[in-house]
């Protein structure tokens, strides 16, 4: 009997707040895939709530080279590999290793470089941490970014970024067509959504748009991901 589809999800947990490995694993399960977590950070409630001393943040940096190990030791092989919110810029080298360990031919990349939204680059994140994230996506078949994270990534302000034609913007990120790339959150007009996509197989670019919910949601990103790797694979 063929397996289902196995898929490593370099993810953070948050107690509270549906986002991260709480929607990646339970969508990818749904879609008839195997999901194994391998866990960055376990956070009481997601960054996207108010700072408190009260909240929690887990850097589980030190127990990832470990499970790895062990996967390998298993005999564990991936058909996909999806990377999300990082724990510390030293669980760049990790994912490297990761990637080198467990990457074979066919395993699909996805890169999903969190980083931040609307301009502002989320609180636990360093500038070593974005310059990291931007090597993994150097590696990956997939990225998903979003405005921010594009500017990020081509290392130009929020305010360039948003006054360049956005078919431009998913041709640079492409790195000369050696990945595609998804730019999330893109709209064609007032009232609608959804994204805008560069595809390394034909170079084609397409847009999916629909109506946009006038309200923020949480995870909404991890969602979107999570059914477009359940896709692909």
């Amino acid at each position: 009997m063929k397996r289902a589809p196995r898929i490593a999800a370099i993810q953070d947990i948050s107690g509270f707040g549906r986002c991260s490995t709480t929607v990646v694993l339970p969508v990818l399960a749904a879609m008839g895939g195997e999901c194994c977590p391998l866990l960055t950070a376990c956070l009481s409630a997601h960054t996207a709530f108010p700072a408190s001393e009260k909240a929690t943040f887990l850097d589980l940096t030190g127990q990832m080279a470990g499970t790895a190990a062990h996967w390998a030791e298993l005999g564990v092989t991936f058909d996909a590999i999806y990377s999300g919110f990082l724990g510390s810029a030293g669980q760049i080298g990790l994912i490297e290793d990761f990637y080198r360990q467990f990457r074979r031919e066919g395993t699909l990349v996805l890169v999903d470089p969190v980083m931040g939204d609307y301009g502002r680059v989320y609180q636990t994140y360093t500038a070593a941490m974005c310059s990291g994230m931007a090597r993994l996506a150097e590696l990956a078949d997939v990225i998903t970014p979003n405005l921010t994270e594009a500017s990020l990534l081509l290392e130009q302000s929020y305010e360039t970024i948003q006054a360049i034609d956005p078919a431009e913007i998913v041709r640079r990120l492409s790195l000369e067509g050696r990945r595609s790339v998804v730019l999330t959150g893109y709209s064609t007009g007032d009232g609608q959504t959804g994204a805008l996509c560069f595809d390394r197989a034909d170079g084609s670019i397409q847009a999916v748009q629909v109506q946009r919910v006038p309200r923020d949601f949480s995870g909404t990103g991890d969602l979107f991901t999570s059914v477009l790797t359940g896709a692909m694979v």
